[in-house]
């Protein structure tokens, strides 16, 4: 058994050499690739300094003349119309695509539909609203949850088209206005008969429900005025009075709470039914930036030699490659 101990420790001891030694290699080839680096560098100088020149000058022009503006517009779509939405969106994505400037035109009416580049729509998260005064969807989100990721499943295509708010997203070459894109845009969306008949009886709806709420609730006031009068005089009359908890006066109190809390909503919900699809925020021309979007005077110049040091480098891989194939031969 002692007799290996020596042995163990000279292999240990190659092995570490060896490894300092390939280690060493491995630094030496680095400073020689870099030296070779530097000497390429300046031997091709002048090539290098007419790149990077014509380099900065194309991307400076393009920046100048080749802008992108981003612009958003957040939405509502009321009366089960959000399936409607994303279809509109994505025809008229296909229009831009395909170049249909006619469509786009005489059909949408935007003004100048070359300038349009992009078009998209996607949902606001906001599960808690989702869920806000609605036990069904909150059930829905639980029961979802227990079988699955709750972040995959709020972002699920399938749940997040239900949420209240949406963002059209669009891009164009130049900076719009309202009338140019937006308001169009936003008045095709709500060219839908079948859309505007719904409309029309939901918003009659809500407001034969609010009427009914408030007779309701001026029902529950006379109750509550005739029980605080008969109180006040059993005061007078110094009389004791007792009620029994099963009057079913705090569920009077508690009804006309939720009814006015009922009409509450329902007012809010009117306020934003006015359109099929309700704009509600729009912001126009937010330059875009980014590594191809006004930094191409940058970009350009290190695309220009890092193009120029692979075509170097494929030549020089190409000759030697050939020399060792004539030399086979």
């Amino acid at each position: 058994m002692s007799t290996n101990v020596p042995s163990n420790q000279e292999d240990q001891e190659i092995d570490l050499n060896q490894v300092s030694k390939k280690i060493g290699k491995f630094f030496d080839w680095i400073g020689t690739s870099i030296f070779k680096g530097i000497q390429f560098f300046i031997r091709n100088a002048i090539l290098v300094f007419v790149l990077v020149l014509v380099g900065f000058g194309l991307g400076l022009y393009l920046d100048k003349t080749q802008k992108s503006y981003e612009h958003s517009i957040i939405v509502q779509p009321n009366f089960g119309s959000v399936d409607y939405l994303y279809s509109k969106v994505d025809l008229i994505e296909s229009k831009i695509k395909s170049k249909d400037t006619l469509f786009l035109k005489n059909v949408v009416g935007i003004v100048h539909p070359k300038r349009l580049s992009r078009i998209e729509i996607e949902p606001i998260a906001d599960v808690y609203n989702f869920i806000k005064n609605t036990p069904e969807n909150f059930e829905l989100i639980k029961l979802m949850a227990d079988n699955g990721d709750i972040k995959k499943i709020i972002e699920d295509n399938v749940t997040s088209k239900n949420y209240t708010y949406h963002t059209i997203l669009f891009e164009s070459d130049r900076q719009i206005s309202d009338k140019e894109i937006a308001e169009p845009l936003i008045s095709f969306l709500n060219e839908s008969e079948y859309f505007k008949k719904i409309k029309k009886v939901s918003l009659k709806n809500i407001e034969v429900k609010m009427k009914q709420n408030d007779t309701i609730i001026s029902q529950i006031n006379n109750v509550l005025g005739s029980f605080s009068a008969t109180a006040n005089a059993t005061q007078k009359n110094d009389k004791l009075v007792y009620y029994n908890e099963n009057t079913q006066l705090n569920d009077v109190i508690k009804t006309k709470d939720l009814l006015v809390v009922e009409q509450g909503i329902h007012q809010i919900n009117l306020l934003g039914s006015d359109k099929i699809i309700k704009d509600v925020s729009v912001t126009l021309n937010i330059k875009k930036i980014g590594l191809l979007h006004g930094n191409k005077k940058i970009a350009l110049p290190i695309l220009f030699i890092v193009l120029f040091v692979l075509v170097n480098s494929f030549m020089v891989f190409y000759k030697k490659q050939s020399l060792i194939a004539m030399q086979s031969k």
